[in-house]
C-alpha cells in the first residue's frame, strides 16, 4: 500500500525543484556569477545568519534526518545521544579550524590547496584529493539513495525515477550560482525544515499517545535507557565519534564555507550552525521512539530499510497532507546537502585539477562541467548501491566516514605544528588506506564491534605515529 499516488509524488518532486530553481534565480540575479570567486566562495562576504544556516541544513543530510531516527529505534536514548553529540562537536570544531586556516591562506579555496602549500608536496596533495573528491561523491550518492528510497516508499515510483530526478533538481539550481545558489537555497530549506517539523512533530506526538506513548519506547527495541550504555558506547559510539568528527574535517563542504563566510564571523556562524543543526536530530528522534512502542504496531514493509521507520511512522499517525508536508521536509534537508556537495566538488576540481588562474569565464564553465560529472558518478553509485545485499545506508555513511579519518589527523596538525613533515603525512595516509580501510570493511562483513572499533582506531594511530616520527627537524617556516 502506497500512501501517495505516482501522479501526486511526481508534482511534489517537481514542484519542490522549480521553486528552488526560481528563487536562486531570482536572489542571484542582481549578483552576476562571472568570477570565480563569486561562483565558488560567494565572493567572501557570506554573514554569520546566512552562514550558520547554510552550515546547518549542509549538514542535515541523509543520515542526520534518517539515521538518527533508526538510532533511537533501535537502541534508544544512547543511540540518539551518540549520534547528535559527535555531529554537533564537528561543527563547533570549525569555529576554531576555521579563522586558523583564513589566517593561514586568505585567498584560498579548498583544504587542499592549502596542504599544497604547506607542504611543498605534490604527493600529499594527490593522496588528498582522493578522500575529499570521494567525500563529495558519497555525499551526494548517500542523499540520492536516501532521498530515492522515501519517495518510492511513500508513492511506489521506482528508484530508478525518483534519484535522477533529485539529481537534476539539484544541479539545475546549483549550476546558475554555484556556492552562492547553495547558501540561497540552504537559508529557505533550513527555514522549511523547522517551520514542518513545528507543525508535523506536535501532531505526530499528539495521534501516537503523547509523552507516555514516547517515553514507552525511549529505551528502543534494545530496552536501552542509560545515554552512556557501554555496549553501544563501543559499538557504535566510538565510530560513531571518529567518523563525524573526521568527515566534517576532511568535508570541503565546510572548508569552502571557512572561505566564503567574513572572516569575522566565522566563529558565530559555525556555533549558530552547530546549535541549528543539534535540534533536528533531537527532535526527530521521537519518531523513533514511538516506533519502538510496541503498542502502536509499527512496521516496515518487508525489503524497506530500516532508515525509513521515520517515515513509516509519520505514514502510520498521519492524514495524507501531513505526509505532503513531511516529504518536503525530508526533500529540503537532502537538497541542502546534495547542493552543497556540487559546490564543493567544484571548487575542488577548478582549484586542484584545472588549477584554472586564466579566465575567469573558464574557470565557471570548468566549474559547471565538474557538477554534471560528480552527478553522473553519484547517480551511478547509488544505482550499483541497491544491488549490494544487505548493504544499506548506515553501512555507506560509516565507510566514507571512515575514509575521511584517514586525513583528519594530519589537517589539524597542518595548522597548528610547524614540525609536520610531508613524508609522515603521505605515509601515514597510505598505510591508513591500504591496510585500515580493508580491516573496516572486513569488520562490517563479519559484523564485530571489536574489529569495527579496533580498525578505525587503528587508522588514527596509524597515520599519528607516521606524522609525529617522521617530522621535520628544521622547523618549518610558515607563509
Amino acid at each position: 500500500m502506497f500512501y501517495i499516488s505516482q501522479t501526486s509524488g511526481l508534482i511534489s518532486l517537481i514542484g519542490f525543484g522549480i521553486t528552488m530553481t526560481a528563487l536562486t534565480y531570482y536572489f542571484a540575479k542582481k549578483r552576476a556569477s562571472n568570477t570565480k570567486t563569486e561562483f565558488l566562495l560567494a565572493s567572501r562576504e557570506v554573514g554569520w545568519k546566512s552562514g550558520g544556516a547554510s552550515i546547518a541544513a549542509s549538514w542535515l543530510w541523509a543520515p542526520a534526518l534518517f539515521i538518527s531516527v533508526q538510532m533511537a529505534y533501535e537502541t534508544g536514548l544512547a543511540g540518539i545521544f551518540w549520534f547528535t553529540a559527535p555531529n554537533i562537536v564537528a561543527l563547533a570544531i570549525f569555529a576554531i579550524l576555521a579563522p586558523k586556516i583564513r589566517e593561514k591562506l586568505p585567498e584560498g579555496f579548498t583544504l587542499p590547496q592549502y596542504i599544497q602549500e604547506r607542504l611543498k608536496s605534490k604527493r600529499v596533495h594527490r593522496i588528498y584529493l582522493f578522500p575529499y573528491f570521494f567525500y563529495q561523491l558519497m555525499a551526494i550518492t548517500v542523499q540520492l539513495f536516501a532521498g530515492g528510497s522515501f519517495v518510492s516508499l511513500l508513492t511506489g515510483i521506482s528508484l530508478t525515477i525518483t534519484m535522477p530526478i533529485l539529481a537534476i533538481i539539484a544541479l539545475t539550481y546549483t549550476l546558475i550560482s554555484g556556492l552562492r545558489a547553495s547558501v540561497i537555497t540552504d537559508v529557505v530549506q533550513l527555514v522549511l525544515i523547522f517551520a514542518i517539523g513545528a507543525l508535523i512533530l506536535p501532531m505526530t506526538w499528539s495521534v501516537g499517545g503523547g509523552t507516555s506513548a514516547i517515553m514507552a519506547g525511549i529505551g528502543g527495541l534494545a530496552g536501552i535507557k542509560n545515554i552512556f550504555d557501554p555496549g553501544v558506547a563501543f559499538s557504535f559510539g566510538i565510530v560513531t565519534s571518529i567518523g563525524l568528527i573526521a568527515g566534517a574535517i576532511s568535508d570541503q563542504q565546510y572548508w569552502q564555507r571557512a572561505f566564503a563566510i567574513k572572516k569575522k564571523e566565522l566563529k558565530k556562524s559555525f556555533l549558530a550552525g552547530a546549535v541549528m543543526f543539534g535540534i533536528v536530530p533531537i527532535a526527530l528522534s521521537t519518531l523513533g521512539f514511538l516506533a519502538a512502542n510496541p503498542t502502536l504496531g509499527i512496521s516496515l514493509p518487508d525489503g524497506v530499510d530500516v532508515s525509513m521507520i521515520g517515515v513509516q511512522v509519520i505514514t502510520s499517525l498521519l492524514p495524507h497532507w501531513a505526509v505532503y508536508l513531511f516529504i518536503v521536509m525530508l526533500l529540503a534537508g537532502l537538497s541542502s546537502t546534495l547542493d552543497s556537495g556540487l559546490a564543493a566538488a567544484s571548487s575542488l576540481w577548478v582549484t586542484d585539477i584545472k588549477k584554472s588562474t586564466t579566465l575567469d569565464t573558464d574557470a565557471i564553465k570548468s566549474a559547471r562541467k565538474a557538477m554534471v560529472g560528480v552527478t553522473i558518478v553519484g547517480l551511478l553509485v547509488a544505482f550499483g548501491v541497491l544491488y549490494i545485499p544487505g548493504f544499506g545506508l548506515k553501512h555507506l555513511w560509516w565507510v566514507f566516514n571512515t575514509i575521511a579519518a584517514c586525513v583528519v589527523v594530519p589537517t589539524i596538525l597542518s595548522l597548528y605544528w610547524k614540525k609536520l613533515d610531508e613524508r609522515g603525512v603521505f605515509w601515514g595516509i597510505l598505510v591508513s588506506f591500504i591496510v585500515g580501510i580493508p580491516l573496516f570493511v572486513y569488520g562490517n562483513i563479519i559484523d564485530k564491534p571489536i574489529w569495527i572499533v579496533s580498525s578505525t582506531l587503528f587508522i588514527i594511530a596509524i597515520s599519528t605515529i607516521f606524522c609525529v616520527t617522521m617530522k621535520q627537524k628544521a622547523v618549518y617556516q610558515q607563509t
